[in-house]
């Protein structure tokens, strides 16, 4: 793996790594079916999409 010719200051990496923190507060809607938490565009546990059965 390649050595970077410079250092990375702290403010450069972090604001490199800004948005890491702003993904992981991912909006939630709630499953029509069972009423749980699921994140946008994923399939639920109880096998929900789009009102529709996934498995």
């Amino acid at each position: 793996m390649a050595v970077s010719p410079r250092r990375v200051s702290k403010s450069r990496k972090g604001m490199r790594n800004s948005h890491a923190g702003i993904y992981s507060l991912a909006p939630l809607m709630k499953c029509p079916k069972c009423a749980e938490q699921v994140r946008l565009h994923r399939i639920c546990k109880c096998g929900q999409y789009r009102n529709k059965k996934i498995f």
